[in-house]
């Protein structure tokens, strides 16, 4: 038995015995006690033979260090050196261990994500839910049964439909590394989508008193003073979240918005009427700025647009719930921007604007032959559309007394 070895006596005295079974390999014992397993051979570029260390007697086992003798003499055979394949094999296992979900995460924002107008909302999701989660785990020691209990996580959090969002993001993610890595092979497979495809639009139509609660808490939530009228610009003209976000005074003129076409979804210009409560919401010219080329909203003195979506919506929806718990009621269910837009069309209908009008005034192109030939503008109807809007808007923020309804019931 290895462990009954005793050592020699003799001071700087070293015992050696030999393996019976391994040629080559033994243990070496000093005469401090301390007890080695050695392999002795001729190794690759050496003229003679010399002993190299396998492990320390109970650090590993007898049968342990035979067997990585046995592959070290395999591999001498080979004409490889077992120290130069074992340091190569540790320095790969340290990029390994290195190349963590976060570390891919940084590199696929700033080289693919950093160059969408999503930005925000992407860097938000991951930041929210998939770093803390999976973060640290090394891409290539990542389970399919890992992304399945962050999407559970998800889904009890915040529904199945933003889990299906973070789903889009990482396997998005985990498919550009792999375009990029010929070891990387992504744990997403088909079937892990918690909605159906029909299932994914939204249908989230806000009611009067969510409308009244987001705009009382605009004036008290912890955002930037441009915040509150982008907000209700949303509503007020049935715009996308970057389309007002982008508003530049130079596209304004009278009472006419007109978004270009090469920042607009169907790549068409798209004229807006403002209603006086909407123009109302452009605010005061900076003082730097001698023309009207300035952003409309923006936390840069009109330089640059407002882009602190994710930031300015968690203090909104913070204030909400604040509000609405000291009032007694419950949280006001998730909600996005997006909803305002949909919001809005159906206040429309509501308001009684003719269905036709109200597609133009959302810039939705008509389809057939009908948009082909029919060219008229719309814009008296659309002036009309978006003041109808804006009465019905004043309305439910201010409402007469027996006048409260529900928009969701409202049909």
């Amino acid at each position: 038995m290895v462990s009954k070895l005793k050592p020699p006596t003799t001071e700087g005295g070293r015992l050696w015995v030999a393996d019976s079974l391994v040629p080559g390999f033994g243990v070496r014992v000093t005469n401090k006690g301390s007890k080695t397993y050695v392999l002795r051979t001729r190794y690759p570029g050496e003229a003679s033979a010399s002993r190299r260390e396998i492990g320390k007697v109970g650090e590993i086992e007898l049968t342990d260090a035979r067997d990585k003798a046995r592959g070290w003499l395999k591999l001498i055979s080979e004409g490889k050196n077992p120290t130069h394949v074992e340091a190569k094999k540790r320095n790969v296992q340290i990029e390994r261990d290195a190349a963590t979900v976060n570390a891919l995460l940084n590199a696929f924002v700033k080289r693919h994500v950093s160059k969408l107008r999503s930005e925000d909302q992407i860097t938000a999701a991951l930041d929210r839910y998939v770093r803390p989660r999976i973060g640290d785990t090394s891409i290539y020691d990542l389970k399919r049964r890992q992304i399945v209990e962050l999407l559970d996580a998800v889904e009890d959090k915040a529904g199945p439909v933003m889990a299906d969002r973070v789903l889009a993001h990482v396997r998005k993610a985990f498919n550009w590394q792999a375009a990029r890595d010929d070891d990387f092979l992504s744990p997403i497979v088909r079937g892990m989508a918690r909605t159906k495809p029909k299932e994914r639009a939204r249908q989230r139509v806000l009611t009067d008193d969510e409308i009244r609660d987001i705009w009382q808490a605009l004036e008290t939530a912890d955002v930037p003073s441009c915040y509150p009228r982008y907000v209700k610009m949303l509503l007020l003209t049935m715009t996308r979240r970057n389309e007002s976000a982008d508003m530049n005074a130079a596209e304004v003129e009278g009472d006419l918005w007109t978004i270009p076409g090469k920042r607009y979804k169907n790549k068409l210009d798209h004229v807006i009427p403002l209603s006086p409560d909407a123009k109302a919401l452009i605010g005061e010219k900076p003082k730097r700025f001698k023309g009207n080329d300035w952003f409309v909203f923006s936390t840069t003195d009109g330089k640059r647009p407002f882009s602190g979506f994710s930031k300015a919506k968690v203090s909104l929806d913070l204030e909400i719930a604040k509000r609405r718990k000291a009032e007694g009621r419950a949280r006001m269910p998730h909600w996005t921007l997006h909803d305002l837009r949909r919001t809005a069309r159906t206040l429309m209908s509501r308001a009684k604007v003719p269905e036709d009008h109200a597609e133009r005034a959302m810039g939705h192109v008509i389809a057939g032959v009908r948009g082909t030939y029919d060219r008229y503008s719309f814009l008296d109807e659309k002036r009309e559309a978006f003041q109808k809007l804006a009465d019905l808007v004043a309305i439910i923020l201010k409402p007469r007394a027996g006048n409260v309804i529900n928009i969701a019931s409202a049909k």
